[in-house]
């Protein structure tokens, strides 16, 4: 993406962050390819028969982001972290709603394929992880430490890279690296089989 539609998104996301709509309608076009592709990651690693579609996921994303008011957008990068946030969000919900359909069977699963030393891919043999087991095990790590929690968001369902994560979260490459050594970690004791 070249650097004046970087600029042009920022701009854009800014005025409709004041509830400016035409900002709005003209971001759209601009965004939903990359929030496509973030929810593409994210239902990459959903059972293959799930009722949502990538479109849907980041069609509802953009217009939960986008018609919130009074929102301070610094930039695409912060934005794209949101959404894989809201992303994750409605996942675990159409989870949670899918098991109360049915009584709390048949729950969803995710096969953790970007994140080596929790779901063992190193060995060949990925582990599949419940969507709701990962979702609680985030909300436990973000009580421990939010900041691991916030990168293990940023990376493993928006994509971002070291770099970019540093600037959204506003540490060094260095710091976002340690720290996703050790949620990996703490993850791979929290969600091991019992």
């Amino acid at each position: 993406m070249d650097t004046s539609t970087a600029t042009s998104i920022t701009r854009l996301l800014q005025d409709a962050g004041q509830g400016n709509n035409d900002a709005a309608d003209k971001l759209a076009p601009l965004v939903l390819t990359e929030l496509r592709q973030i929810a593409e990651r994210a239902m990459a690693k959903e059972r293959k028969d799930h009722t949502l579609q990538p479109t849907l996921l980041a069609d509802e994303a953009f217009v939960k982001l986008v018609g919130q008011a009074d929102v301070d957008w610094e930039g695409r990068t912060q934005f794209y972290a949101y959404a894989a946030i809201a992303i994750r969000r409605l996942l675990v919900d159409h989870a949670r709603a899918r098991n109360a359909e049915k009584r709390g069977g048949g729950r969803d699963r995710v096969v953790m394929e970007t994140m080596d030393q929790v779901g063992d891919v190193a060995s060949g043999n990925p582990r599949p992880v419940d969507v709701l087991d990962l979702d609680e095990a985030l909300t436990e790590l973000g009580n421990l430490d939010e900041r691991q929690s916030r990168i293990v968001e940023l990376k493993f369902f928006a994509g971002l890279t070291i770099d970019q994560i540093a600037h959204v979260v506003g540490v060094s490459p260095r710091t976002v690296n340690n720290d996703w050594k050790m949620a990996l970690a703490w993850l791979k004791l929290r969600l091991r089989p019992e």
